[in-house]
């Protein structure tokens, strides 16, 4: 007889399950880690983008200011050039501090990995459901 006919028994149908077993797992690691990295690709390119929007609007809001500033200071009366300059810079702080709480509250926002998180969570979820 071969050897073929020797290796059917108990012990291959075990050995087919395992390997079916890895099979499924490294296909569903592969999944993941494919879903992971196309989505750190789209987020480095709309951090990308979103970086450049934002430095060129704050490049232009500045000059925009300034120029704004100097119109509005040499507009006001000699006298009132120091109060002029006083109210322009508290209401620029103040606009500073609110856009610099509401940047912060959008990027407590955060949707990086949202999907391949929750993947992993269906996986875990079905794991332990089969325990």
């Amino acid at each position: 007889m071969t050897d073929s006919q020797h290796n059917h028994g108990p012990a291959k149908g075990v050995i087919n399950i395992g390997q079916r077993i890895v099979t499924t797992l490294v296909g569903m690691v592969e999944t993941r880690v494919r879903l992971a990295v196309v989505e750190l690709e789209h987020e480095k390119a709309n951090l990308i983008q979103l970086l450049l929007m934002v430095g060129l609007t704050m490049l232009f809001t500045a000059f925009g200011l300034m120029s704004l500033m100097v119109l509005i200071i040499w507009a006001v009366d000699a006298q009132y050039r120091l109060m002029a300059i006083g109210i322009t810079t508290g209401t620029l702080f103040l606009l500073a501090v609110i856009f610099g709480f509401w940047t912060l509250h959008k990027s407590r926002q955060s949707t990086l990995l949202r999907h391949t998180r929750k993947e992993l969570e269906t996986d875990r979820n079905l794991l332990e459901d089969q325990r």
